[in-house]
């Protein structure tokens, strides 16, 4: 099998020739070609050539075009600092939203001034061409109130949630009427499906409730603009307590990208045996681990993560979020090894 008949063949909930595999490399790519951290995060060229690289060179199963969370907060003009060795983040001193007064100034933007944005379409349409379709190339989204807490920062927009949710739920509106937009124009570049990032779907941050009211209606809405425009719909959340059973109900994705069980199960294994038939599984390595603790530690956790839900197929063996930027890319190889020896079907 090559790696576009392996991954749909897991996203089908069936057994392939084995698990396929994708250790998120996003930012460490850059190394791969020399490149600084800000270069790779703004140059359509240099990000898709290192995002080829890594894949090719460490045989991964698809292409999730992770840059960093920060991509879509540029189109509201959102001031960004990028550090030489990690991922860009909003100057928090310069916040769009300064209280809870400015909610009220964020609109539907034009997506085509974003130059980040732009430079992610760019980057897809690189992506899509390398591929050739040999291998999936997922576009990567962060949520309506993802966006919105870069624009104040996290702190301060969930008391904001509770001084006034009426403006807050009506900023992530206008925001999501600009994601809608700007999804359809990334199911243009020819990628297979759309990752959307939901990390307040999870018990570390937000009751379920509050999610569902706060931003389930408005991921729903993004997932049938994928759906509309032929696109997989897929889910990431890295946060403790996952919500998947209310995710499930409103964005009825085919996979779920994860680090911790959700909160509804103890461990990975009846994360298996209550989800394993609705949604593929992929993750769940802690990134961490590729950069401390033993070569030991970070096979065993392998292992592990395959043997609670490989089994039957709906599996990708995948860290639980970005493989560290600085990190060495030995423990990429592992992991890629022990899906060829240790996740491999017996058809």
């Amino acid at each position: 099998m090559n790696s576009m008949e392996r991954v749909v063949t897991a996203l089908q909930h069936k057994q392939a020739d084995r698990v396929p595999v994708y250790p998120i490399i996003s930012g460490a790519s850059r190394r791969l070609i020399g490149a600084s951290y800000e270069e790779w995060a703004n140059n359509a060229d240099v990000c898709s050539r290192a995002l080829l690289k890594a894949r090719e060179e460490f045989e991964l199963d698809c292409i999730v075009t992770l840059i960093d969370l920060s991509i879509e907060c540029d189109a509201w003009g959102q001031k960004l600092i990028y550090p030489a060795d990690e991922a860009a983040h909003p100057d928090y001193s310069e916040c769009i939203i300064q209280d809870i007064e400015d909610y009220v100034k964020i609109k539907k933007v034009d997506y085509t001034t974003s130059r980040r944005m732009m430079m992610h379409i760019d980057t897809c349409k690189k992506l899509v061409e390398g591929a050739q379709g040999e291998f999936p190339v997922i576009a990567f989204v962060f949520g309506p109130l993802g966006i919105l807490s870069m624009l104040r920062n996290q702190q301060d927009m969930y008391m904001d949630l509770y001084d006034d949710p009426d403006a807050v739920k009506e900023a992530a509106r206008q925001i999501n009427e600009t994601l809608k937009d700007y999804c359809r124009a990334l199911m243009k570049t020819g990628v297979n499906g759309i990752m959307l990032d939901t990390l307040f779907a999870s018990g570390s941050i937000m009751s379920k409730d509050m999610w569902r009211e706060m931003e389930g209606d408005l991921c729903k809405e993004l997932a049938d603009v994928i759906r509309e425009e032929g696109g997989l719909v897929m889910v990431h959340n890295c946060g403790q307590k996952i919500y998947f059973d209310v995710q499930i109900e409103t964005m009825n994705p085919c996979a779920i990208s994860f680090l911790y069980p959700p909160d509804d199960c103890k461990d990975f294994v009846e994360c298996k045996e209550k989800y394993g038939d609705q949604v593929t599984l992929i993750g769940c390595v802690t990134p961490a681990s590729a950069a401390i603790g033993t070569d030991e530690n970070w096979i065993e956790e392998c292992k592990q993560s395959m043997d609670a839900m490989m089994k039957g197929g709906g599996f990708m063996l995948a860290t639980g979020c970005e493989y560290p930027a600085n990190a060495a890319f030995d423990r990429a190889k592992m992991m890629v090894e022990l899906a060829k020896t240790h996740g491999k079907y017996n058809l």
